[in-house]
């Protein structure tokens, strides 16, 4: 019973980052795709802003997905990272090289640095899904089963190329609808409708994958395929079917906060469908729950360490979300910097 509890966790968290952290992924995906100096500079702008309060934060949901697949999965974990450790890593440069090209392309003063560090963040929220998404399919197929040596089959198959895509494909439709969300409140009527059209196409390409992979993996990774189309598994297809859809009406209407529910609810159904496919196994058809658990005391922890973040961190995180949403964390800009300066200097007592 704790096994199976600390699995649907550790389910939860990826869901929680691939729709927390695809948000940012996403917006990176957008920054690489807006064009040259000229064309792109709006887009970027809004992408410097509006990620720029809570783009770090996302990572706390990558270190409890490896403290609870560490420590109540060693099995997994030692498989997984043993058998794919190229992609993996690939994806871990790529989140370094994103961090320093978002952080750096800021303050450079010279245009071919702006360039440069833009350039390094953009293709890095690429290369960082897809890897990631390629490593599940790893799993997802059955090739990363335990003592599996690391070849590129176990992370170059039909199944794995096609969930990068389409964790590549997510990460641009969450973008861009926070993004359109966004527009709004950065008062930016021009980028709306720009960021909606993407967002439209994004769904429309992610829809195509979606039924593309459920006829790969009828044959490449049959036991997930049949986990999608019965049961639980089925009910959350269904849901994130439903979701597209008022996704879309959404978008066609006026993109608000109740077109960035309806986009998560996509991602994280589909996360979930995938997970409950699986079902026994953690490893199909190989690795169970049960057989790939830790100890029984350290599943215990694992509950008591859990039940402490959902008091303590859960709603500082969401409270961060919370004030961005509603501007109460705008950088402070030249202006106001003056401003704040001047008043000091003419206070009582300031010389």
């Amino acid at each position: 019973m704790s096994a199976d509890l600390i699995a649907v966790v550790l389910l939860l968290a990826v869901a929680a980052y691939t729709c927390a952290g695809g948000t940012d992924y996403g917006a990176g995906f957008w920054h690489l795709t807006a064009g040259g100096a000229e064309r792109g500079k709006r887009p970027r702008w809004l992408i410097d802003h509006a990620m720029a309060p809570v783009w770090e934060v996302n990572n706390v949901w990558l270190v409890f997905i490896l403290v609870i697949t560490w420590t109540g999965f060693p099995t997994l974990f030692q498989t997984v990272f043993s058998a794919m450790w190229l992609p993996l890593a690939l994806a871990a440069v790529g989140m370094v090289l994103r961090g320093a090209g978002f952080a750096f392309r800021k303050p450079a003063r010279r245009l071919a640095g702006r360039r440069l560090y833009g350039a390094v963040f953009a293709v890095a929220s690429l290369v960082t899904p897809f890897f990631l998404g390629a490593a599940i399919g790893g799993v997802a197929s059955g090739r990363a089963a335990p003592g599996t040596p690391a070849t590129a089959d176990v992370w170059a198959n039909p199944t794995s190329v096609l969930f990068g895509l389409l964790a590549v494909a997510t990460t641009a439709l969450l973008g861009a609808v926070f993004l359109a969300g966004d527009a709004r409140r950065f008062d930016a009527p021009d980028l709306i409708g720009y960021f909606r059209r993407r967002a439209l196409a994004a769904l429309a390409v992610l829809a195509v994958l979606a039924v593309i992979t459920l006829f790969v993996t009828h044959d490449d990774a049959p036991h997930v395929w049949h986990g999608l189309t019965h049961g639980v598994g089925l009910f959350f297809v269904v849901l994130a079917t439903v979701a597209a859809l008022a996704t879309a009406w959404l978008l066609l209407r006026t993109p608000g906060n109740w077109a960035r529910v309806t986009a998560v609810c996509v991602v994280a159904s589909a996360v979930i469908a995938w997970g409950m496919a699986q079902r026994p196994y953690l490893v199909p058809t190989s690795l169970t729950v049960a057989d790939g658990a830790g100890a029984p005391s350290t599943l215990t922890w694992l509950a008591v360490v859990t039940l402490v973040a959902v008091v303590i961190v859960f709603p500082a995180v969401g409270l961060l979300y919370w004030l961005d949403t509603h501007g109460e964390l705008e950088e402070l800009s030249d202006t106001d910097l003056r401003q704040d300066g001047a008043g000091r200097d003419s206070a009582p007592g300031s010389n």
